[in-house]
């Protein structure tokens, strides 16, 4: 054994050797834990970026052109009228949307929309960076991007807009279902023609609505979806291969999702859209409609003016496309096109204006509001500016049966009842002064029935019967049959039968519609539906059933029709007979020949008819001597005339129907005169104490009732004034036809012109029917003037 220690072996040192540095072009490599540091560091990155941009990047609020939408006026057929709004856009539901057309869409645009991410990152990287780098304007590629840029964001190609629309994409997948995607998709793209939305494409290439389309049809709207302008086949047919080929591309698409089978693909033939038109707006008659519609609904409470502006309305009207159309030729066949504004200036100045409504329902089925809503803005059948002249007297007299009514010796007022038709004969019994209307060409007609008076409408017996039945009682009738409490000039007074109120043709046609309804009133009616973006029932409309009401009796109703059938038969409207079916009616004449009018019905339709004067360039209005080369126009000619072709059009292929009437009782008893006509005396003639005057020379007035200038100098107690003194006469052109107005012209409550007291300066003018002419402070007779007070200061003279 060897005792030597053993040499313990040294430890070993460790190695301070450093590693080898990397040193050429070996330092240019990342070792990988560079790579996957910074793999890891861009990741975070990314994360945390997506974190900020999905936190920041909100929803926002849809762009304004997305939203606008234009509200859609149809016929009662269904079929289009006119839309209003600048943005041709009818947002549907997609329950509206037809399947086929559905599936052609996603074939186009995104086939797995339904079971894909809400975006494609890929083709949205690819697109940015073509845009960047210069290569031309890409979209990202779903559908639910497209939304996001047509709805939320504007249509510049930036990257900051890809930004956007890439997180609110994501955002929107989660908070909507893909169907309320798709119908948003289909509501905001632009399919070229000015049309926005499916609904509106379907209407501009192929007249139907979206509900409606084929699957072939939905192939070609969504190949335009691509080139909207550039695939218009009808204005582009050089690219017709081109579009051809996208239409096949949708249609394998379909075939090859199973959304449609190769039987019925190959079936298809490519189909060729409707010839492009020029937008025909609110031209024609369109405006006039879609205006009267929007007065009725926002003026009947039915919906605010502010909320309507808003679009998206699908109102169906009442008007029926044929009676509608049938209204426009007759005023063309009868005036418009009788027309020589070269050689005739005034022809320039002739206006035409009508409604018709049916009397069981209220509904308005026809209008005419004038030449073009695009020449002439101010709707002749809603105006309220031209006097109604003698279409009023059936008013009184419905109410005088309605009251039972007597003369002032007690009898009562029938169809027979014996009146003094004396021109200018005072009316008895009315305390506010007096009043003596003249006839139509002065003529006097003595003792005369109140039939026939109403056939030759005589001013002095319906002046008479006004103040019978009471004027008060008068005006509440006129109302209840529905002529509006705010009519201008509808005042209480004698005058107020020979129609000095300024009601609009769609008034007065509502009110002879009651008549013709044997007494029943309910509001006239305008609109029958209204949805809001599909929505039915969006607009609650008002009944019927729960507006009407008796306005007057149906003996009071019947009796004045039994009466009005007359003037058709044998008084100033027997051009009306043209109709061929059993009518009533009254014509009339305002102010100056400044209108004439023929309000009229059948047991199935009520339509008025007022041919107007109006200046073209100052708005003001004119008299209508010489117009269609003749002398006067009258209630009797053309208006008759154009009620007679349109009602006789409206009604053709129904049945003739007979009035069914239950009239008044003694209406059929005839009575005989029991007293001599009135004669003018010295006093009435104002032959008594009156001083020195010369003819048409100036007087002085004198004072106390009923003597030379009246009570108080001359003033009406209702507020008028008679003038008088000095007269400038105007002769009229000669009447050709017995409804033909003659005289002065003023307003119920206003200044009478012809004679009267304290000076002044009356001019005689035309006279209109019922209702215009002043004689007022009195009248002339070979330079001799009248004095006396006049009803509120006017007296009136009738030509009907």
């Amino acid at each position: 054994m060897n005792d030597q220690p053993q040499q313990q072996p040294e430890p070993q040192q460790p190695s301070t050797a450093r590693p080898r540095r990397r040193t050429g072009w070996r330092r240019l490599i990342p070792t990988w834990r560079m790579v996957l540091g910074t793999f890891v560091g861009v990741v975070l990155l990314l994360i945390g970026l997506f974190a900020l941009g999905y936190f920041l990047v909100e929803i926002p609020a849809a762009n304004a052109a997305a939203t606008k939408q234009s509200n859609v006026y149809l016929y009662a057929d269904g079929s289009r009228l006119a839309r209003d709004g600048e943005v041709n856009r009818e947002n549907v539901t997609l329950a509206r949307i037809s399947k086929d057309t559905q599936h052609a869409v996603l074939a186009a645009e995104d086939r797995d929309f339904y079971t894909e991410s809400a975006v494609d990152p890929q083709a949205m990287i690819r697109a940015a960076w073509n845009t960047v780098t210069g290569k031309g304007k890409q979209s990202g590629s779903t559908i639910t991007q497209q939304y996001v840029k047509n709805y939320y964001l504007a249509q510049e190609q930036t990257v900051t807009r890809k930004i956007k629309e890439f997180f609110i994409s994501i955002k929107l997948d989660r908070e909507v279902s893909k169907d309320e995607i798709l119908e948003g998709y289909l509501n905001t793209s632009f399919f070229g023609r000015n049309a926005y939305g499916i609904q509106a494409a379907a209407q501009a290439y192929y007249d139907v609505d979206a509900k409606d389309l084929t699957a072939a049809q939905g192939a070609y709207l969504a190949s335009l979806l691509n080139a909207p302008s550039k695939y218009d086949v009808t204005a582009h047919p050089e690219n017709r291969p081109a579009v051809v080929d996208r239409w096949n591309y949708v249609l394998d698409g379909m075939v090859e999702k199973k959304w449609l089978t190769p039987l019925e693909r190959a079936g298809l033939e490519f189909p060729a859209p409707k010839e492009a038109k020029g937008s025909a707006g609110l031209s024609g008659q369109r405006g006039y409609l879609v205006q009267a519609v929007k007065d009725y609904l926002t003026g009947g409470e039915i919906i605010d003016e502010e909320t309507l502006a808003t679009g998206g309305y699908r109102i169906t009207t009442t008007i029926q496309k044929d009676k509608q159309n049938a209204f426009v030729k007759a005023v063309d066949d009868q005036v418009m096109d009788q027309l020589d504004k070269k050689s005739r200036k005034i022809d320039r100045n002739v206006r035409a204006g009508g409604v018709s409504i049916d009397p069981a329902t209220g509904k308005v089925v026809a209008m005419y509001g004038g030449i073009d809503y695009t020449k002439q803005y101010v709707n002749n059948a809603t105006r309220r500016d031209y006097q109604v002249g003698s279409t009023f007297k059936p008013f009184v007299f419905a109410s005088a049966v309605q009251h039972g009514s007597t003369t002032q010796d007690g009898r009562l007022i029938t169809p027979n009842t014996i009146y003094d038709g004396t021109s200018e004969r005072p009316v008895e019994g009315w305390q506010g002064g007096r009043y003596a209307p003249e006839n139509e060409d002065h003529t006097s007609y003595g003792q005369i029935p109140v039939r026939e008076a109403t056939d030759k409408s005589v001013n002095a017996v319906y002046a008479q019967m006004a103040v019978d039945v009471g004027p008060d009682n008068v005006v509440q009738t006129a109302i209840d049959l529905g002529i509006p409490s705010s009519t201008p000039d509808l005042t209480a007074s004698p005058s107020i039968a020979l129609g000095p109120a300024t009601a609009s043709v769609l008034d007065m046609a509502e009110a002879y519609a009651t008549l013709a309804n044997h007494g029943k009133h309910g509001r006239y009616s305008l609109v029958s539906d209204i949805t809001k973006d599909g929505t039915e029932d969006a607009v609650t409309l008002p009944s019927r059933d729960t507006g009407e009401r008796q306005a007057v009796s149906r003996e009071a109703a019947d009796t004045t029709t039994e009466v009005l059938r007359g003037v058709v038969e044998g008084g100033t409207a027997t051009a009306a007979q043209a109709a061929g079916r059993p009518a009533a009616g009254k014509t009339g004449t305002a102010e100056e020949d400044q209108a004439a009018w023929f309000a009229g019905y059948t047991p199935d339709l009520a339509t008025v008819v007022a041919i107007m004067g109006q200046n073209p360039k100052t708005g003001a209005h004119t008299p209508l001597y010489g117009a269609l080369g003749q002398a006067r126009i009258n209630g009797g000619g053309y208006p008759a005339q154009i009620w007679a072709q349109y009602t006789q059009d409206a009604l053709e292929g129904t049945d003739v129907k007979d009035f069914d009437l239950q009239v008044q009782e003694g209406a059929d008893e005839e009575e005989f005169p029991t007293e001599e006509p009135w004669e003018e005396s010295p006093w009435d003639r104002g032959e008594e104490d009156r001083g020195e005057e010369d003819s048409g020379g100036t007087t002085d007035g004198m004072d106390g009732p009923g003597g030379p200038g009246g009570a108080d100098g001359g003033n009406g107690e209702d507020g008028g004034t008679t003038t008088g003194g000095e007269e400038t006469p105007v002769e009229p052109p000669a009447p050709t036809a017995p409804d033909q107005p003659s005289g002065g012209t003023t307003t119920d409550g206003g200044t009478a012109s012809t004679g009267g007291t304290d000076g002044g300066k009356p001019t005689v003018g035309g006279t209109t029917d019922g209702g215009t002419s002043s004689t007022g402070g009195g009248t002339t007779d070979g330079g001799g003037v009248t004095w006396g007070r006049t009803d509120g200061g006017v007296t009136f003279r009738s030509a009907e």
